[in-house]
């Protein structure tokens, strides 16, 4: 089998079909890790703020591969303690990367939309991969919340509705962020699934990420920018990872929920819960959100 051809057959499969080869996969990649590339760019969250949208048009950018089937690997957040060699098994071989002819280098990404918010993973991916750049898509924190409480319902992490899922938020959370920066094998489901408001306080996220990263080496993109109904947006973010423009389209919108109306009064409460992290991250941005326009 060619060295090119294995990291893409499973993309084509159907979803039971791909969980089933996965150990399989897995352990081959394991094997080989060593000749594996690791990421040249990551798509870092927000989550529920379009990452699957990107990554799939990304994907699309015949100078552009992601990991072995899946979208993100989780590996700087909750799958550290399996090592580099673990990571690497997600990634094609790094022949099968090279430019041929008038073809460009292939570079590897990968989107884990929790990177953004796991208070280590900024370190870690600074340590791992000291020149890979990386990609966050902000959106409006209060729509985020509500998009993520529905996505953790759909799969099960959540049993309380909206309102109350949101008063539990502090009590669920407390110490959570104390035990992962202790235990750097520490998982925290709560952390992981139930940080509707928290995970909106995109500032001092950004600032956790630029202080190990630099901020030359981030791109923050505007959701409403990103799905304005052009390709604007994305030819950008294909500049600032040194990609060539991939092929005609704008970017879909993938991974969308159904929702009930959010009602007003909590829509109202929670847009004052983000108005001063608002305000210092149009500072820190040097931009107004799209969301307090």
């Amino acid at each position: 089998m060619p060295e090119n051809t294995f990291p893409s057959l499973p993309r084509r499969l159907a979803g039971p079909a791909r969980r089933a080869v996965l150990p399989f996969v897995d352990a081959l990649g394991a094997v080989t890790g060593p000749g594996r590339a690791l990421p040249d760019f990551l798509i870092c969250g927000a989550q529920r703020s379009g990452t699957t949208s990107l990554f799939k048009s990304l994907c699309r950018n015949p100078a552009a591969t992601g990991p072995v089937l899946r979208k993100g690997v989780h590996y700087f957040d909750t799958g550290y303690h399996r090592g580099a060699n673990r990571y690497r098994a997600h990634f094609p071989l790094r022949a099968s990367l090279r430019a041929r002819g008038e073809a460009p280098r292939v570079r590897a990404f990968e989107s884990s939309p929790y990177y953004l918010f796991h208070p280590l993973a900024a370190e870690r991916i600074a340590r791992d991969l000291p020149q890979v750049r990386v990609v966050v898509i902000l959106r409006d924190p209060v729509e985020r919340a509500y998009s993520a409480h529905a996505h953790e319902h759909a799969r099960g992490f959540e049993t309380e509705p909206f309102a109350r899922a949101v008063e539990l938020e502090p009590a669920r959370l407390a110490g959570e962020e104390d035990k992962l920066r202790a235990d750097p094998g520490y998982v925290s489901h709560s952390h992981q699934h139930h940080g509707y408001v928290a995970r909106g306080h995109y500032v001092d996220q950004l600032r956790r990420m630029e202080g190990h990263l630099g901020r030359d080496r981030m791109y923050v993109v505007d959701y409403a920018d990103l799905f304005d109904g052009t390709d604007r947006e994305l030819r950008r973010i294909e500049g600032f990872l040194d990609l060539p423009p991939g092929p005609d389209g704008v970017p879909g919108r993938h991974n969308a929920r159904k929702r009930t109306v959010m009602p007003e009064g909590l829509r109202a409460e929670l847009t004052e819960r983000f108005a001063e992290s608002d305000r210092r991250l149009a500072l820190w941005w040097g931009r107004t959100p799209s969301w307090r326009t």
